[in-house]
């Protein structure tokens, strides 16, 4: 046998960070996963390349028995090995793939809350519109996560010259550093024009520079995703919705809602950002009509 890693795990770690842009935290659970299948193999004096897919089965049986896991950390463990091994075949010509035949435990369904249009419509009301920089950043965040469905981070990672106003369109850079263009209604383009109008006025005449994202706090800061929830939180108070809002929930509600109103689901996915179509069909609990590509045409704020 090789070292305790059999010499594979941080090329293939180095492969996910430099190619495919995974963040830390994911190169970290690949590891931990990788490092328990790797101990696996050590005691029992394998080489990962013997491995077959008998073995497998019974590595998963046992872990799950044992550790009495989820299934959907096991799932997330069976996904490691799938991905170790695609790379295996390919960096390394090995001949076997072990876990092409793994049966996949079954997760649960799990339907995202969304909002209905009018709650939208409330929780956008509820900001109200005096042309102060406070009113006019929330209403520009809320506008662009329901106008786009772009995660928070994304969001407040976003500079001014990620969006253009004229064609209606913002470049996101999401997961694995993956860059899409979503579309923008002319609403959302209206408030954003009028949010940077007054972010140049407070802060062009200032000494000091402000941070380059497009959002920022009152002192020249990028937004904070802790500030924002804090700011929605008190908008959706004030708008009187009894249920949770947070972020997340204006993603699940702009792909619900566009495919309630007939857009492609493989149209939200690139929308989204989601690398594989499995992940965007969670939102087919909702009856969906003829299918059709324009963003400006089925969204509700179009």
């Amino acid at each position: 046998m090789l070292g305790k890693d059999n010499g594979l795990l941080d090329p293939f770690l180095k492969h996910l960070s430099l190619e495919r842009g995974l963040s830390s935290n994911t190169l970290k659970s690949y590891r931990y996963d990788l490092l328990g299948f790797f101990e696996f193999l050590r005691l029992h004096q394998i080489h990962p390349k013997q491995v077959t897919s008998d073995l497998l089965s019974d590595y998963f049986w046992k872990i799950k028995s044992q550790k009495d896991l989820k299934p959907t950390t096991l799932f997330r463990k069976m996904e490691s090995l799938r991905t170790f091994y695609r790379y295996a075949v390919t960096e390394y010509g090995w001949m076997e793939d072990p876990t092409l035949h793994l049966k996949t435990p079954h997760l649960p369904d799990r339907v995202p809350s969304v909002l209905g249009i009018a709650e939208v419509e409330r929780l956008l009301e509820a900001v109200g519109d005096d042309g102060s920089f406070g009113c006019l950043r929330a209403r520009a965040i809320l506008e662009l996560l329901y106008a786009t469905g772009m995660r928070i981070s994304e969001l407040l990672n976003l500079r001014p010259e990620s969006v253009n106003l004229e064609q209606g369109w913002v470049r996101v850079f999401g997961k694995g550093a993956k860059e899409r263009l979503i579309p923008i209604h002319p609403r959302a383009r209206l408030i954003l024009r009028r949010y940077m109008a007054v972010r140049q006025e407070v802060f062009g005449k200032r000494k000091k520079s402000p941070e380059s994202e497009l959002f920022l706090s009152r002192l020249g800061k990028r937004l904070s995703r802790v500030q924002f929830w804090r700011d929605l939180k008190e908008i959706a108070r004030q708008a009187g919705l009894d249920q949770n809002v947070f972020p997340h929930l204006l993603r699940h509600t702009f792909a619900s809602h566009l495919l309630e109103r007939g857009a492609d689901l493989r149209a939200i996915q690139e929308m989204l950002g989601h690398s594989s179509l499995t992940t965007t069909q969670i939102y087919t609990h909702v009856k969906p009509t003829a299918l059709k590509n324009s963003h400006q045409k089925f969204h509700p704020r179009g």
